[in-house]
C-alpha cells in the first residue's frame, strides 16, 4: 500500500477513534511524554536558554526518533503501518476532549451555575476563572476552542501529512513542551524560550490552514476574512492571532480584550471589533465550527499528501 494511502486511512481511523473514544482517563501517551519531559527538566533546568534548548532537543527529538523507528519496523506490513498511523493520530489529536470540556462549561452557564463553570474552566484553559463573569467565561471558552482546534487537531494532521508518524509525534511533543515551559513566567522566561519559538514555527502552517477553513466553514466568510486581515497581526501570538480572528469573524462575535493568567493581567487587542459580545449559545456554535474545520483539515491534508506523492512518482 502506498504511503499516501496509509496516511489517509490511518489518519481517518485515528480521527474517528478520537470522535468515538476520546482521550483515555488514565495512561494517555501525551501524559506519559509529559512525565518524561518533566524528569528531563529536573535534570537540566537552569535559568539559561542553552539548557532550555537542550531540553527541547532531547524531548522533541526523542519523540521524532521514536516515531521514525516504529514506522521503520512496520514498513513492510501495510496493515500494521496503517494501524500505527491510526494509533498515533488518535494519541496526538484531542478534538473530542476539547469539545467535551467546552460543552461542560457551556452547560453550567446555561443552567445559571457560574461557580460550576468557573470550576470547570481550568480543564480547558489557563485563565483565572474567579475574575470572569458568565459572558467572560463564554468568551474564554470560544477563544480556547479556536486556538486548540489548531493546536490539538489541525496542526497534528498537517505534520502527519508531511512526516507520517514521526511528524505526528513530533508536533505533539513540541506543542506539549510549549504548554509546560514555553510561558513567560520568571522560571521559564529563558529556559522555555526554545520550546516557545519552536512551537511558533511548528504551529505556523496549521494555524493558517485552520484560519482558512474556519473562514470557509463559518457562517460569515467575509467577516472572517475581514477580521483576520484587520486584527490577527495585533495579537501577541503569531499563530493564535489568525485562528482567533477568523473564528471571531466567522461566528460574528468579538474576542480578545483584557484577561488574566496566573494573576498577571494582559490587555490584548479586540478581534472583530464590529461583532457582538460572546453569548452562552456561542460555545456550542464554536464547538460545531471546530468539528467542521477538523474534518475539512483531514481532507485537505490527505489530498495534499496524495498530490505530493503523485508528483514524486
Amino acid at each position: 500500500m502506498r504511503a499516501d494511502r496509509v496516511f489517509a486511512y490511518g489518519a481517518a481511523a485515528g480521527l474517528l477513534g478520537d470522535l468515538l473514544l476520546g482521550d483515555p482517563r488514565r495512561g494517555h501517551p501525551v501524559a506519559a511524554f509529559g512525565r518524561v519531559a518533566a524528569a528531563v527538566e529536573r535534570v537540566l533546568w537552569r535559568d539559561d536558554r542553552a539548557r532550555g534548548a537542550l531540553h527541547t532537543a532531547v524531548c522533541a527529538g526523542g519523540a521524532v526518533a521514536l516515531g521514525a523507528v516504529a514506522a521503520r519496523v512496520v514498513r513492510t506490513s501495510p496493515a500494521v503501518s496503517l494501524a500505527l498511523t491510526g494509533a498515533a493520530t488518535w494519541a496526538v489529536v484531542g478534538g473530542t476532549s476539547l469539545a467535551r470540556e467546552a460543552r461542560a462549561v457551556g452547560r453550567a452557564l446555561e443552567a445559571g451555575d457560574v461557580e460550576a463553570a468557573r470550576a470547570r474552566l481550568p480543564h480547558l484553559c489557563g485563565r483565572d476563572p474567579q475574575t470572569l463573569d458568565a459572558d467572560g467565561i463564554a468568551r474564554a471558552v470560544v477563544e480556547s476552542v479556536a486556538e486548540n482546534t489548531s493546536d490539538a487537531v489541525v496542526g497534528a494532521l498537517v505534520w502527519g501529512a508531511v512526516g507520517g508518524v514521526p511528524g505526528l509525534l513530533g508536533f505533539r511533543a513540541v506543542n506539549t513542551l510549549d504548554a509546560m515551559v514555553g510561558h513567560r513566567s520568571p522560571k521559564y522566561l529563558r529556559y522555555g524560550w526554545a520550546s516557545a519559538r519552536l512551537d511558533d514555527v511548528a504551529g505556523w502552517p496549521g494555524a493558517r490552514l485552520t484560519a482558512v477553513l474556519a473562514t470557509l466553514a463559518g457562517d460569515d466568510p467575509r467577516g472572517a476574512v475581514r477580521a483576520w486581515r484587520a486584527d490577527a497581526a495585533a495579537h501577541p501570538s503569531p499563530n493564535a492571532g489568525p485562528v482567533e480572528a477568523s473564528f471571531a469573524g466567522a461566528l460574528g462575535v468579538r474576542l480578545g480584550g483584557t484577561l488574566s493568567y496566573g494573576g498577571r493581567v494582559e490587555h490584548r487587542p479586540v478581534l472583530n471589533g464590529t461583532g457582538r459580545a460572546v453569548g452562552i449559545h456561542d460555545v456550542e456554535r464554536a464547538v460545531r465550527l471546530s468539528k467542521r474545520v477538523s474534518w475539512l483539515a483531514l481532507g485537505v491534508c490527505v489530498a495534499a499528501r496524495r498530490i505530493a506523492k503523485g508528483r514524486t512518482s
